[in-house]
């Protein structure tokens, strides 16, 4: 291991690590000036050692934040309509959103018929961001009628949308028609998901509907693909 170049000796060690489970998905590297202190590098050889193991895809780098262990992509079964918290149940990790817009708009021409509403009518206008631990994940941007959630609040598009919808207004969600589509990521979804600008993101365009026919949202979800895998089962006709 001596003849090993420093850089290498640095992955090494901290892959040990990751594999024996000292470090966790998720869980934050040291900082690059603990592991020049640790190693007696460079800031150089300890930037060349987490990026092998970040083109190993075993390290992510966070811009501003730091370098953490990758987590497992999110599956996304298309034909499971959950909600963001829902898909995340299973793994006990910490999650939040983080609200960026919170307001109240008339609907335009567009709005008026992906809702089913009047031109002028008032809609709620929400955008946030979903994290899973640090790491932004999704750009969120919904409308609702207004009129249908006069009670909606900051503090509850923080949490989840769709336990307020089911637990507080007692409504029956039936279903979610969905569009996914690649395309490449806007300035905002770059600064908003630490994003490479020239690698494609997927954004899913939706409409969700209640049990009694009514469209209760229309939103735009832009997905970072190193975080999510999207899934579904086909079947052939018989």
């Amino acid at each position: 291991m001596g003849n090993k170049p420093m850089y290498r000796q640095i992955a090494d060690a901290l892959r040990e690590k990751i594999s024996a489970g000292e470090l966790k998905p998720g869980d934050a590297l040291p900082t690059e000036s603990i592991l020049q202190e640790t190693y007696g590098v460079s800031r150089v050889t300890v930037r060349q050692a987490l990026k092998r193991l970040t083109d190993e895809q075993i390290v992510e780098s966070i811009q501003g934040s730091g370098s953490y262990v990758k987590e497992a992509r999110v599956n996304y079964d298309i034909y499971q309509l959950t909600g963001f918290y829902e898909k995340l149940a299973d793994r006990n990790v910490d999650t939040h959103s983080d609200v960026k817009i919170f307001e109240a708009i008339k609907a335009d021409a567009r709005l008026a018929e992906k809702l089913q509403l009047k031109v002028g009518d008032n809609v709620w206008h929400v955008k946030r961001v979903r994290f899973i631990k640090q790491k932004p994940v999704n750009l969120e941007e919904t409308w609702m009628p207004l009129a249908m959630f006069v009670d909606l609040t900051w503090e509850v598009m923080e949490k989840s949308k769709y336990h307020y919808i089911e637990q507080t207004k007692k409504m029956v969600i039936d279903r979610s028609e969905q569009e996914l589509v690649p395309v490449m990521p806007s300035a905002e979804a770059i600064d908003a998901l630490a994003l490479e600008p020239a690698k494609p993101v997927l954004e899913k365009v939706s409409r969700g509907f209640l049990k009694d026919g009514r469209v209760f949202e229309y939103s735009r979800n832009v997905f970072n693909s190193d975080d999510y895998k999207f899934t579904l089962v086909a079947r052939r006709r018989q």
